[in-house]
């Protein structure tokens, strides 16, 4: 199984505001996004994600996608049957195994959770054209270091990029 990290994030590090929102991310994100966890079947979130998720019109789109918010204390009333609840990266990992591709995506703690246990292979960057100087970073929780290999790089818009990058294990 290939574990991606796919992120949306301001060109200094964010992926929320400082009160949840995400409201700066672009059309053309959100359809990159997208399209990558649909191919996958498979997703990652953690509670609050799911929760922004969940108010979003457009993740309807994800009706056939497999779920599972992961949340140590806290569980969020969950809206549908393709949706699952698990206490630890590894065990989300575990719940997902027939699948060839996981999307994990996000806060700032889950990714760190996922970087620490050395679970995250590759990593897709959507840079968005803004910078937020309060809110929630792309990694937060234990410090760590990981080295990056750079893949590729392409425009997802006239003012974004997408960077990958595999993670050196």
């Amino acid at each position: 199984m290939k574990v991606i990290l796919y992120m949306a994030m301001s060109l200094n590090g964010m992926i929320a505001k400082s009160n949840d929102n995400t409201s700066w991310i672009t059309q053309e994100e959100w359809n990159s996004y997208s399209s990558a966890v649909r191919n996958a079947g498979a997703l990652v979130v953690g509670r609050r994600t799911y929760i922004i998720l969940t108010k979003q019109p457009e993740f309807s789109e994800f009706k056939d996608v497999k779920l599972v918010v992961v949340s140590k204390e806290e569980h969020p009333e969950l809206i549908s049957k393709n949706h699952r609840i698990a206490k630890s990266p590894k065990e989300a990992l575990e719940i997902l195994k027939e699948f060839k591709e996981v999307i994990v995506a996000g806060g700032g703690i889950l990714n760190n959770s996922f970087l620490e246990e050395n679970l995250i292979d590759e990593i897709y960057i959507d840079v968005e054209p803004i910078i937020i100087t309060e809110g929630t970073p792309l990694f937060k929780g234990k410090e760590l270091e990981k080295n990056l290999k750079f893949i590729s790089q392409k425009k997802v818009s006239n003012d974004e990029i997408q960077l990958h990058y595999k993670v050196m294990k």
